[in-house]
């Protein structure tokens, strides 16, 4: 989804690289500029080094840490909508939004690529594109 010449930035943390990716690329030809971590480092990272719209996670990673890129993504960037993807049943009670103050979807593994574009379109911040300031010569 491109608004004007922006494009939403997804950061997407899955452990499954080869899910991951399937749905980096899927989004990636639906006009987002989506990125892939498999991990709780690797995500801390990203958050710390770049500016994204929008995190897709999910909250049970095998090597841990879900719930702690969670929390680090809503203290850096409070108005950034979390979208949980996950292979667990253990949220399936919605307690996902009580422990993710971000959370705005909750989706099960397998999920349609189109699916997920979908909620992304759904929750994605608007925005617009911030103006071109001239520099000072």
């Amino acid at each position: 989804m491109v608004q004007g010449d922006i494009r939403m930035r997804v950061l997407v943390v899955q452990d499954n690289p080869d899910l991951g990716s399937i749905w980096c690329k899927f989004l990636n030809r639906h006009g987002l500029d989506a990125r892939l971590v498999t991990s709780e480092a690797a995500a801390i990272d990203a958050l710390e080094a770049d500016r994204f719209d929008v995190l897709v996670l999910e909250p049970v990673l095998d090597g841990g840490g879900g719930l702690c890129i969670a929390d680090l993504a809503a203290f850096r960037y409070p108005d950034m909508p979390i979208i949980a993807v996950t292979k667990s049943s253990f949220f399936a009670d919605g307690s996902i939004f009580a422990m993710i103050p971000n959370a705005c979807g909750l989706l099960r593994t397998p999920v349609k690529p189109e699916d997920l574009v979908a909620y992304l379109e759904h929750f994605a911040p608007r925005r617009e594109a911030e103006p071109i300031r001239a520099t000072g010569t």
